[in-house]
């Protein structure tokens, strides 16, 4: 094992390794229910993508220009919201990706919010075209 690689598991719980290397949600969804980006002042970049069936979020995927605790972020937030009700998911706060995590560095808090708050862009995307489908061919993503 190399030493940076011991650090990164002396200094973060295995929830955040686990969200931080996964990779399978890296991706763009095609026409997807619900879209948002945020670009934060850190210069990190997340584009955040719904798939929702019948009032349940059934997937979330995500192409993120940015760090490594950005990513562990936008992993926990699907994690805690796939399968949830949209309403229900209105609900999830950035304290929830740290909770979650553990061991989120205090200066990276910021990456918590850039997810949630892309996330909450693409449930308005959601709702927005869902109550007014017309508006779905002229957004553009």
């Amino acid at each position: 094992m190399d030493k940076d690689h011991l650090n990164v598991e002396q200094e973060h719980s295995d929830r955040f390794i686990e969200m931080a290397s996964r990779t399978n949600r890296l991706g763009i969804l095609q026409n997807p229910d619900g879209y948002g980006k945020r670009v934060g002042d850190c210069g990190d970049t997340i584009e955040l993508y719904l798939s929702v069936r019948g009032g349940r979020i059934q997937m979330v995927s995500f192409q993120i220009q940015g760090c490594l605790n950005t990513n562990a972020c936008a992993n926990t937030l699907a994690y805690l919201v796939e399968g949830r009700s949209v309403v229900d998911s209105w609900q999830i706060l950035p304290e929830n990706l740290v909770d979650y995590l553990k061991t989120l560095p205090p200066d990276h808090i910021h990456c918590a919010e850039l997810v949630v708050g892309a996330f909450y862009l693409a449930l308005n995307d959601y709702s927005t075209t869902r109550h007014e489908p017309w508006q779905a061919a002229y957004l553009k993503r």
